[in-house]
């Protein structure tokens, strides 16, 4: 249970998340964030505080190869390197020989990608994306805000609107930026 909210504007990306832990009925804020800077990448991710653990603390996202794309280069140096890390925080599932991890956003060089639990790679073309429980909220709070109203602003009023609605979303709000 979550709402990570990320949005590209003026060759930056800003991803901003809740501070919920749900467990059934349960819930509470936390005080570790969901979302992180590691090196030049912002991150934030729902699923487990542990893949979020391991990726702030554990992982070290390779260097991008000179003239490689960088959708290229998230769908693998990226992914391999985030499922080494996994397995070796022993967070990563295997069922039927297919790997799961978990879903969070991704913001690097201007680009936000959304990294699914099957560890599929997204880019969209709206420029901006929202995951967990709050999504729907915050995707259509998105769509209807004027888009040259800044980009932090929507952040927050996005995640707002998904606590408003949804009850696995929490503030405090986290926000940061490439």
């Amino acid at each position: 249970m979550s709402c990570i909210v990320g949005i590209i504007e003026n060759e930056k990306v800003i991803i901003g998340g809740d501070s919920a832990g749900v467990r059934g009925l349960d819930i509470w804020v936390r005080k570790d964030p969901k979302v992180f800077k590691v090196g030049a990448f912002v991150i934030g991710g729902t699923t487990s505080f542990r893949m979020l653990q391991l990726i702030r603390f554990s992982f070290n996202p390779p260097e991008v190869p000179p003239g490689e794309d960088v959708f290229r280069y998230m769908c693998t140096g990226f992914v391999d390197a985030l499922r080494t890390c996994f397995k070796n925080g022993g967070f990563m599932t295997v069922s039927n020989s297919v790997e799961s991890g978990g879903s969070f956003l991704v913001g690097y060089q201007n680009r936000l990608f959304s990294v699914e639990s099957d560890f599929q790679v997204t880019e969209s073309v709206d420029g901006f994306e929202a995951i967990g429980c709050g999504e729907s909220f915050a995707l259509g709070a998105l769509c209807a805000m004027d888009t040259t109203t800044p980009a932090t602003y929507r952040v927050q009023k996005a995640l707002e609107i998904a606590a408003y609605r949804s009850g696995g979303v929490r503030p405090p709000f986290i926000i940061e930026s490439t």
